[in-house]
């Protein structure tokens, strides 16, 4: 797999523990402190070992591929280990037959007492799937007597609810290794966590929707700068792109609307427990009007307390 997720179809069957963190301890009553939780799941070969490790190297303390129903055996463990063990990530796959049946007893459970709790979820394309699991020259684990095609289908159908359910879903399809650590230090690093988290995604539709974006907005109305001569070789970074982008009737109307629409959103997303967001702007290319129109939303959010990351997507492809 080069240098792409490499977890295609290695099956992990032992316990990881990282550096543990020390800033957790017994509650002020006298009471144990629960630990933090985060549940990593998704399809096999998305890099679920690799979130795993760089979350080992973030202090996590990480155990591989622990049976749903365990989950709040190890939290209350965790809980019993004066403030030794303040985080755990839990790997979980479907290989389990029962398995949404006891992930849906243990969040359940989890969420009776109160722990803080996320599931991240892995995606990627079933092309870059398919290539992993090619690359090692092993099978799915889904697949039985059939194509590997057959077990992604399989377990796509299996995590679909999974899915929904998740906090934050990242699409590795083009991410490396380092890529995808990347994204999940900007997501766990910070020491204290803030109340919502957004990435604003500039795409381009010829080059097909993110998969893991959570609203879509479609920048196609306005006219594109490509057709402008001057502008075509530059980017929505560009200030004289961005200046005829915004001059467009509708632009700034467009713009003070949908952030306006965004507070109320964020609003819900709090109040709900939803701590990451990712908003996907779109036109034709993803080069002129999203990657504008991205930079000034992304501004909007931050002025209002949502810490923000601004990804380019398809910016540089043609």
């Amino acid at each position: 797999m080069n240098d792409h997720m490499g977890d295609g179809a290695q099956v992990a069957t032992g316990t990881s523990t990282g550096a543990v963190a020390e800033t957790a301890g017994n509650g002020g009553d006298g009471t144990a402190a629960i630990p933090e939780l985060v549940i990593i799941s998704g399809m096999s070969g998305a890099g679920r070992s690799t979130a795993a490790k760089c979350l080992e190297d973030l202090g996590w303390f990480v155990v591989d591929n622990l049976p749903p129903a365990l989950i709040p055996t190890m939290v209350d463990l965790g809980a019993r280990s004066q403030g030794n063990v303040a985080k755990i990530a839990v790997v979980v796959d479907v290989r389990g037959r029962r398995f949404f049946d006891n992930l849906r007893e243990s969040l359940a459970d989890l969420d009776a007492k109160n722990v803080t709790r996320r599931i991240v979820f892995l995606e990627a394309s079933d092309d870059a799937l398919v290539r992993r699991f090619e690359s090692v020259r092993r099978p799915h684990p889904l697949q039985g007597d059939g194509r590997i095609v057959d077990g992604i289908a399989a377990e796509r159908d299996l995590l679909r609810e999974l899915r929904g359910d998740a906090d934050l879903v990242i699409d590795t399809s083009a991410l490396n290794v380092h890529e995808l650590r990347a994204k999940l230090d900007a997501q766990f690093a910070g020491e204290e966590e803030p109340e919502l988290r957004a990435t604003v995604m500039s795409f381009g539709y010829k080059y097909g929707l993110p998969v893991d974006a959570d609203l879509v907005v479609d920048c196609r109305f306005l006219p594109n700068p490509h057709w402008v001569p001057g502008l075509r070789p530059y980017t929505g970074l560009n200030e004289e792109v961005a200046q005829y982008v915004f001059n467009q009737p509708g632009a700034k109307e467009f713009l003070d609307r949908y952030a306006e629409l965004l507070q109320l959103i964020a609003a819900g997303y709090r109040r709900e427990g939803k701590r990451y967001v990712t908003v996907a702007v779109g036109c034709t290319g993803g080069k002129h009007r999203s990657v504008a129109m991205s930079e000034k939303l992304a501004a909007r959010l931050a002025a209002e307390g949502v810490e923000t990351v601004v990804v380019h997507r398809d910016m540089g492809r043609e």
